[in-house]
């Protein structure tokens, strides 16, 4: 995780992807917000609302984005010639081609491990920022507050996720797409984008409920520590159910939840979601090491080599991709019926 950028840390850690024990840390050694704070729309500057609009009486001609997330969202749009910067450019990995080539042309504010900070978020006097994450409003020192962009005269926009209980659809992106398409009066092109979303998860869904049972893993377990995975309530457990999976911790309406090895051998796993991106482990060397662990090896996952690698980045936040995940667990899961 060290090696990760603090906006990067606060939208995969907090998001719920990681264990607890690697959810990054403030400088006083102690995690921001909980996850469950976010869930209910708190902001890290005390707000009681997530600004999932932004409060602009024109139409933004400056924008900075708070991760390459949102900036791919912006570019799909048409809107690319808008973005002045780019706060984080840790989701860039995830995309290819022309896209990822717009990307890699917005400038970065962060570079390594110099963490995106609130002085050159507001130096770069954009109209909006905008990002897929609560907690890149102010969650760690360096990043700014919802309040202190206002008083800068600098709206804010995040992908707020407002579901209760156990998550089982992918709104929040969709919403997201919508509001930036309404802030930028290009509704049409929202419109279409979020129909080609929807039409490639519903050709990627099995036929019938599946409701195969998946495990989700960003590390490879260790004895008596329990298994740690996302909950039900992360944005993630969403993804598998649309794949046509069951996420085997659905139950634990949280975004993390710690199996004993007893309940997962009890449920049984028929498809492993190997989550890249957390680790210094390549995603081969991170599926190697699952069929490795012990705790697993009984698990039908592992014994037919049912593990797909999904990035983080696409898998537990909202993404241009997330249809991509939806598709490539959908794959796994008929393979394993």
């Amino acid at each position: 995780m060290a090696a990760l950028t603090a906006v990067t840390a606060i939208a995969i850690a907090l998001a719920g992807c990681s264990s607890p024990s690697a959810a990054p840390t403030s400088s006083a050694g102690k995690p921001p917000a909980s996850s469950s704070t976010a869930a209910a729309g708190s902001g890290a500057d005390g707000a009681t609302d997530c600004p999932a609009t932004a409060n602009l009486s024109t139409v933004p001609k400056r924008v900075v984005t708070l991760d390459t997330a949102a900036a791919s969202f912006l570019i799909q749009l048409g809107l690319g010639d808008r973005i002045v910067a780019t706060a984080d450019a840790g989701f860039s990995k995830d995309f290819t081609g022309s896209l990822r080539e717009e990307i890699d042309k917005i400038p970065a504010i962060a570079q390594g491990s110099d963490s995106a900070n609130k002085e050159k978020v507001i130096a770069a006097k954009s109209d909006l920022v905008t990002g897929v994450t609560i907690y890149a409003l102010g969650a760690f020192p360096g990043t700014p507050t919802q309040a202190e962009l206002e008083k800068n005269g600098i709206a804010a926009m995040i992908a707020c996720d407002t579901a209760k209980g156990e998550a089982t659809d992918i709104d929040a992106t969709y919403r997201y797409i919508t509001n930036l398409a309404e802030t930028f009066h290009v509704q049409a092109k929202g419109e279409e984008l979020v129909a080609s979303m929807k039409k490639q998860i519903a050709a990627a869904a099995p036929t019938t409920d599946a409701n195969v049972p998946v495990l989700a893993l960003s590390e490879v377990p260790s004895g008596g520590a329990g298994i740690n995975t996302i909950g039900g309530s992360q944005f993630g457990s969403a993804v598998i159910t649309l794949a046509g999976g069951k996420n085997i911790a659905a139950s634990t309406h949280s975004d993390f939840a710690t199996l004993s090895s007893e309940q997962v051998a009890t449920a049984n796993p028929k498809v492993i979601v190997a989550i890249s991106g957390l680790s210094t482990q390549t995603p081969d060397e991170l599926v190697a090491s699952i069929k490795k662990s012990p705790l697993l090896a009984d698990a039908d996952a592992v014994k037919n080599n049912h593990i797909v690698v999904v990035s983080q980045g696409i898998l537990c936040s909202p993404s241009l991709l997330n249809a991509d995940a939806i598709t490539t667990i959908a794959d796994a899961i008929k393979a394993a019926s």
